[in-house]
């Protein structure tokens, strides 16, 4: 993409999460290290030209530490439109979740196993154990020291996380962990879509037209390969995906130490396997994780380059609740998406 001078797009800015109740909503997401910055609100005829939501809203901005991406938008919908995604499979077209770094995975799960035996609706898995860098690397157990990370998974009404633990190696700009939250975690470092193209034609627009960096692509993760990915996404034998992934283009392909956090995965099923489909259940409206932001510089050159494009349900460009430029489409993958104008550090 040959954006002008002045035009520029950044990693993952927002998750935005459809919440009832605001005040237990932000108690939860300071445990992970949020705060609440910035509050604003719209009348339901702006919110229906900007989000296609005939409902008021009010929504809250939480910030973690200096963080410029990876933050919270929590929604506060008057009429909210459905109950969101909850704790459907992530093996679901629609499907949306975010990652975040955290250097006490044990802590999380505790918190996992005893809400469940609370009796709270909650789905999770055990912290696996995956080599994502390196992965011919041969090491001797109990001599050489182990490199990778465990992750696990974490479901629940309002919230799709996955959280991870690095062992034996750093990526000094991806994911800043607050040390004073009480689960040691960072802000968002990545998200995630699910789609199903086998001609991958729909993954143009995200290096095309918005300009981001693809840093990993066709990494392939079947049912037989990966015990992670059989339980998180629900494989069954013989089942695979393939992982595509954008990066903020201030990135690296080839450099690891140079990654930035900000990161889209595209987890990409072959369109022989019937996959649920869920959009109406993952977009403005919806309760629960329903929307990501990027933030732009030069939006008006960023909105007529996407209205030329396979978008459909474009917006105009207006004020969003905190008053900032903003506007909205869906774009070719089926995925509502919001991009915000603001400053760059």
């Amino acid at each position: 993409m040959n954006l002008g001078q002045e035009t520029k797009i950044a990693g993952i800015y927002e998750v935005c999460i459809g919440v009832p109740d605001p005040i237990f909503a932000i108690q939860y997401w300071e445990q992970f290290g949020y705060r609440i910055g910035q509050v604003g609100q719209l009348p339901a005829a702006t919110a229906h030209q900007l989000y296609g939501v005939n409902s008021g809203l009010r929504s809250i901005r939480l910030y973690h530490q200096n963080a410029d991406h990876g933050l919270i938008r929590l929604m506060v919908w008057q009429n909210p439109t459905n109950q969101g995604l909850g704790l459907a499979s992530m093996k679901t077209k629609g499907n949306r979740w975010a990652t975040t770094l955290t250097s006490d995975i044990l802590t999380i799960l505790n918190h996992a196993e005893e809400a469940k035996m609370a009796g709270f609706t909650v789905r999770y898995s055990i912290p696996y154990w995956e080599v994502i860098y390196n992965k011919e690397r041969k090491s001797r157990p109990f001599i050489d020291p182990s490199v990778g990370v465990r992750e696990m998974l974490l479901l629940q009404p309002l919230a799709r996380q996955v959280l991870f633990q690095r062992f034996g190696y750093t990526i000094p700009h991806y994911g800043n962990i607050n040390a004073a939250s009480v689960l040691k975690t960072s802000q968002f470092t990545h998200i995630g879509i699910v789609v199903q193209d086998d001609s991958k034609t729909s993954l143009k627009f995200y290096e095309d037209i918005l300009g981001l960096l693809r840093v990993r692509d066709d990494v392939e993760t079947s049912y037989e390969s990966s015990p992670a990915g059989r339980d998180l996404f629900d494989l069954k034998p013989g089942e695979k995906f393939i992982v595509t992934t954008f990066d903020d283009p201030r990135s690296s392909q080839t450099d690891m130490m140079a990654a930035r956090s900000g990161r889209l995965y595209i987890i990409r099923f072959p369109e022989a396997i019937n996959l649920e489909s869920r959009f109406e259940a993952a977009q403005p409206g919806s309760l629960g994780m329903s929307l990501y932001t990027y933030r732009v510089q030069g939006i008006e050159e960023y909105g007529d380059r996407i209205k030329s494009s396979q978008v459909l349900n474009f917006t105009n460009i207006i004020e969003n609740e905190f008053r900032e430029k903003s506007f909205s489409f869906t774009a070719p993958d089926g995925y509502f998406w919001n991009l915000v104008e603001t400053g760059f550090n």
